[in-house]
């Protein structure tokens, strides 16, 4: 996986200005589309991650997702459901979802910012580090149910086997 790089003690107002920092140091395609929204591509082991960022100034939160290109046919929403129920139960921060108008799985996180001046960059180096970590474990384990029609349960007991070494 990528390292994610950014420089110290930088704090802003605006999430989106510290997103645009470390996404420039990391050479990561982005469109920054408003002061509110922001599109990133960050690379992967499996796939380019598809990462969205929505600033709300109002409630003074930051909306988070990371999805990878992988569509959900109808028929295969029952066990891409229970797939989501299982891998959440794993979670510490944030949760996977399915983006029903697309039918992309995705993981989801916000991140409330009220009362202070902004986060600090590691908390959004932590952030998008943490997604994509998230996704590269349990890709596999959609890709079994989605491609390889195989029950949630034996996809997620695969998905997490730690491996030691290299092929």
């Amino acid at each position: 996986m990528t390292e994610i790089n950014a420089s110290q003690d930088y704090l802003a107002a605006n999430p989106l200005d510290i997103v645009e920092q470390i996404v420039e140091i990391n050479d990561w395609i982005f469109d920054r589309r408003s002061d509110q929204e922001m599109a990133v591509q960050v690379p992967g082991t499996w796939c380019d991650y598809s990462l969205y960022f929505a600033w709300n100034e109002e409630m003074e939160a930051l909306h988070f997702t990371c999805a990878f290109d992988m569509r959900i046919s109808e028929d295969q929403k029952p066990r891409v459901h229970e797939l989501l129920a299982l891998v959440n139960d794993r979670m510490w921060l944030g949760h996977f979802g399915m983006w029903s108008e697309e039918g992309l799985p995705m993981y989801r996180h916000a991140l409330p910012l009220r009362g202070v001046k902004g986060p600090a960059i590691e908390q959004m180096e932590d952030l998008v580090e943490t997604a994509v970590l998230e996704c590269e474990q349990f890709y596999p384990a959609f890709q079994y149910v989605i491609w390889g029609g195989k029950q949630a349960q034996d996809a997620i007991e695969s998905a997490m086997i730690d491996t030691v070494g290299e092929a």
